[in-house]
């Protein structure tokens, strides 16, 4: 059973909250307490999976406690649930917590907080590797696109579509964006997934505050890559799996997930060139070592791929389920029941073409079509591959 920790100095308030998630006793383990320091002496006598406060709070505010929570156990969940009204607080929450929830707040929205941050401790479960995860603070991301990004929201003509351009060019910046946007203080009816729609929400004044602050980006460093794994090499990468995925699900609802997840679908890289450099260079050895796929390789070494470690980072931050799914699942597709052709099965078929490229016509169109069959995709191979040649000139 997980346990979770409630916040909040004003004692009405968290009794009613108390007695609303009531009927959730039976699943998870709730204690309620009204300060900082308490919070803190409750974690350090007993271990916590979730950690829910108030941000404005006296002797020691939320973003003091969340600062050593993050400190000393970065592996517990931080979710802020907080009154503020003013949207530049709300752009520097994902800085302090991994979620943020507005109140007054509906039980079933934070019920759905918490399922699914069970769902993310189920899918990485090392608790070391959810530490790493959990810590992470700042998003590296590529000089070349951090300058450009810069330079756009400081002057006075930029518009939405080539600030989203920009953004699209580096998968941290943009999934920090969608954090944000996503975050309930915008009570948005839906997830957002299409990053010019993200920009649209938030106004440039607040992706100028989040661009420009320290706290959130920083540059990657000179020794943080490995062969074939480059930075630049990694989001050329992307783009080429986001075009592609996003060619083969034209016309669906979800396009914007299916482009979104190939956008994102590596920035697990970030977290392992960033933490752990040298396991990353011991999966790569032993993947060139036994001939199987790096991915295979890293959960050997590792404990859990790119795809896991980068899933539960996009998962923890809020971002569409859909699009956490996708990044987790895309090289076992199979391992998520199929009704329909979706995101994953986009992605999963994407990765095929791209890896395919090159090779004589025909050679693989046996276990192509078990392929699209297994994905229910609603169309043949030949289709598929005129969708992602048309869509390669969006990533040349």
């Amino acid at each position: 059973m997980k346990r979770v920790l409630f916040v909040d100095d004003e004692r009405a308030l968290l009794d009613g909250l108390r007695a609303r998630l009531h009927p959730l006793r039976g699943a998870y383990d709730m204690v309620f307490v009204e300060s900082g320091p308490r919070a803190i002496t409750e974690i350090e006598h007993r271990g916590f999976d979730i950690i829910v406060t108030d941000v404005r709070m006296p002797v020691m505010d939320g973003a003091q406690l969340l600062a050593i929570v993050a400190e000393r156990w970065p592996e517990i969940v931080r979710i802020v649930l907080s009154g503020y009204a003013e949207q530049d607080k709300s752009v520097r929450l994902p800085i302090l917590a991994h979620q943020h929830l507005s109140k007054p707040c509906d039980p079933q929205q934070i019920e759905n907080a918490l399922s699914r941050c069970v769902q993310m401790h189920d899918l990485l479960q090392e608790p070391r590797l959810r530490a790493i995860v959990g810590g992470l603070r700042r998003v590296p991301t590529l000089p070349r696109v951090y300058s450009q990004l810069r330079t756009m929201v400081n002057g006075q003509n930029a518009s939405v579509q080539e600030v989203a351009r920009i953004v699209s060019a580096d998968s941290g910046i943009a999934a920090k964006i969608l954090q944000v946007v996503n975050s309930s203080f915008f009570r948005l009816p839906r997830r957002i997934s299409r990053i010019s729609d993200a920009i649209t929400y938030l106004g440039f004044a607040a992706v100028r505050n989040l661009v420009l602050s320290e706290e959130v980006f920083s540059q990657w460093p000179r020794e943080a890559s490995a062969p074939g794994l480059q930075p630049e090499q990694l989001q050329a990468s992307a783009q080429r799996l986001a075009a592609t995925a996003h060619a083969l699900s034209a016309g669906t609802a979800f396009a914007d997930d299916a482009m979104l997840a190939g956008l994102l679908h590596n920035i697990g890289y970030r977290v392992l060139l960033g933490e752990c450099p040298g396991l990353l260079t011991e999966a790569q050895a032993s993947a060139r070592t036994q001939s199987v796929p790096l991915h295979i390789a890293e959960r050997q070494i590792i404990g859990a791929s790119h795809a896991e470690i980068g899933a539960y980072l996009l998962g923890l931050w809020g971002l569409p389920h859909g699009v956490v799914d996708a990044v987790a699942f895309q090289y076992m597709p199979d391992h998520v029941e199929h009704t329909h052709f979706d995101a994953l099965a986009a992605i999963a078929m994407a990765h095929t073409i791209v890896a395919q490229a090159g090779r004589p016509a025909g050679a693989d169109v046996e276990s192509n079509n078990k392929l699209l069959q297994s994905l229910h995709a609603p169309f043949d191979w030949s289709e598929a591959q005129r969708r992602a040649d048309e869509a390669s000139g969006d990533w040349h």
